[in-house]
């Protein structure tokens, strides 16, 4: 069974930094690209960052670009998003996705989601 269980996220204030985990089980990185993503209330889930199975990364928002990054473990099996200099704005609930092949910012392309976590940045 394919699955992604994902790790990490909280209460941080403004400026501060959070590391999200997503760790993969019956499949391999070598196969497939990860993607994470964010919904606030009442917003649509937009694609953040992606990683591909060669370890390109690609950067969907130009908000996070210079503070959020994403990465592998391919022995771990498992895709990080760091968080610095997190802003009040950043506030939503944060997925990690998986799909074959390239990257995409489109949710409804990725078939494998994680369970969600919620991440809160207070002023």
């Amino acid at each position: 069974e394919v699955q992604l269980v994902q790790a990490g996220g909280g209460l941080v204030q403004a400026g501060g930094s959070l590391r999200l985990s997503c760790a993969a089980s019956g499949f391999t990185f070598d196969d497939y690209t990860i993607g994470w993503f964010r919904q606030a209330p009442g917003k649509e889930r937009e694609g953040i960052l992606c990683i591909t199975t060669s370890g390109v990364t690609l950067n969907y928002i130009d908000s996070t670009k210079g503070r959020f990054t994403i990465s592998s473990d391919n022995a771990k099996n498992t895709v990080y998003l760091q968080m610095n200099n997190l802003m009040p704005e950043d506030t939503a609930n944060y997925y990690c996705a998986a799909k074959p092949y390239s990257c995409t910012g489109l949710a409804t392309l990725y078939p494998t989601w994680g369970q969600g976590t919620q991440v809160t940045v207070s002023l």
